[in-house]
């Protein structure tokens, strides 16, 4: 199979198999991976891989591609995404490279490469896709070692997280996905008594895509919450890195309200910290932090962006709408949904309150959902900073990533998405009027240029 420049992606390497993948590819990018690593003096490699029908092939050949470029591979077999992050600061290993594709369909699969603490991006991703179409590869003839790394994970998540008080009913969906091999054991590891649904391992995903943000996949999780009356609902995605909650109403928790529960904790050890903020998340958030008297920071979205920038300043905390939450503040400062399941468990047992009354109290202004207009690829950043352009001579802006119009009483964003050819628009206002105010602008400035596609909120 012919190796594709489009599987390699902004933030890991994806695509269909059979069509963009198969053993040889992966084999392909093992030793194009073993090269990148080996320019950077990294010799011993970690390497997972989660559920789906095609992983224990492409593991088995990523594998064989990276000890033939002289790499020695640490071979975990099947765990989630933070399992092999894990291993990164526990083993050691230089590297890592997990065989996922997260919570896309079942005919996808991929791998997320990680060197140091740090997982690749961008153009380091590039760098990879470029060896590999070199030829220009290391040979050698690398070590196999296996090792079982669950039970020192688990036991370390039954160690940092003590709950308090009182037994949480807890509902949990794993969506058929790689975690649900672990994650009720963990889960009354901490003393919850666990509500499992679709928690069989099933790389079909009979029931609904292992995807918690798409609230079409949280119907089965509101009704068992409702049913049985459950302390509260945990969705986890198909590897294990990002979070979905539902409250004990059944109502959905998206990342930026959980983020500012998390900051009330968070901020009360470590008061003034600076606090990263993703272009997506409400201003809700933004007055949360501040009241707490934390000091924001706009950020990118994408979570090895966001570590990466975490590691820069040595933040404690922060999180992406999509679910992605980063605790440096006790733990590692990778995404790991069960840590992060974990850490809202506690809080909400040491409150001895209900999670729907906690969050009451935090501000909730209006917002649209991520709108996705389609744009070609060839076109969306020029879009993006024609329009930018244009809206600076006008309101106050933030173009970290994308274009964030800052108005008096609300915002709207407009970005390129980095992995589709569409751009992502979002509003919000205190009101519904001022939603209306920041829809409009967006729509004005979309309607000049006629390659993108219809905005429909």
């Amino acid at each position: 199979m012919e190796l594709s420049g489009e599987i390699f992606r902004e933030y890991d390497i994806r695509g269909v198999v059979g069509a963009d993948l198969d053993a040889g590819v992966a084999h392909l990018v093992g030793q194009a991976f073993g090269t990148y690593l080996d320019r950077r003096g990294a010799r011993r490699v970690a390497v997972g891989h989660d559920n789906r029908h095609s992983s224990p092939e492409l593991y088995h050949a990523v594998i064989d591609g990276l000890r033939s470029a002289g790499r020695d591979v640490v071979a975990l077999g099947l765990v989630l995404t933070p399992m092999l992050y894990f291993a990164l600061h526990r083993l050691p290993v230089e590297g890592g490279v997990m065989v996922t594709a997260s919570h896309n369909p079942p005919e996808f699969n991929g791998f997320k490469l990680a060197h140091g603490p740090g997982t690749l991006y961008g153009p380091q991703i590039q760098e990879v896709y470029r060896l590999a179409r070199s030829g220009d590869l290391v040979r050698g003839a690398g070590g196999l070692e296996a090792r079982a790394i669950v039970p020192d994970y688990a036991a370390e998540l039954a160690e940092r997280i003590r709950l308090g008080p009182g037994r949480l009913r807890v509902a949990l969906d794993c969506g058929n996905g790689t975690a649900g091999a672990f994650a009720p054991d963990i889960l009354a590891r901490w003393g919850c008594t666990v509500v499992p649904l679709y928690c069989e391992p099933d790389p079909t995903f009979p029931h609904h895509h292992p995807d918690p943000v798409d609230p079409r996949n949280l119907a089965d999780l509101i009704r068992v919450v409702r049913d049985e009356g459950a302390d509260l609902g945990l969705g986890i995605d198909g590897d294990g890195d990002r979070l979905g909650v539902v409250d004990d109403r059944g109502e959905i928790l998206w990342g930026d309200l959980l983020m500012a529960l998390f900051w009330r904790e968070v901020l009360q050890a470590h008061p003034g910290a600076v606090a990263l903020v993703e272009v997506k998340c409400s201003q809700a958030l933004v007055d949360e932090i501040l009241r707490l008297g934390g000091r924001p920071e706009w950020t990118r979205t994408g979570h090895s962006l966001i570590k990466a920038r975490m590691r820069e300043l040595g933040a404690v905390f922060t999180g992406e709408m999509s679910g992605h939450l980063f605790f440096a503040d006790e733990y590692y400062g990778y995404d790991d949904a069960l840590y992060a399941a974990g850490r809202l468990l506690r809080l909400l047992t040491r409150s001895g309150r209900k999670l729907s009354d906690l969050v009451a109290e935090i501000p909730r202004y209006h917002a649209t959902p991520e709108i996705r207009v389609p744009c070609p690829d060839s076109r969306k950043f020029q879009v993006v900073e024609e329009v930018t352009r244009e809206l600076r001579g006008r309101f106050e802006v933030i173009d970290v990533d994308g274009v964030r119009v800052q108005l008096p009483d609300g915002w709207a964003l407009v970005r390129a998405s980095n992995t589709q050819p569409v751009l992502v628009v979002r509003a919000e206002g205190r009101t519904p009027e001022a939603l209306a105010r920041a829809k409009a602008v967006v729509e004005e400035a979309l309607r000049r240029h006629p390659e993108v596609g219809p905005l429909v909120w």
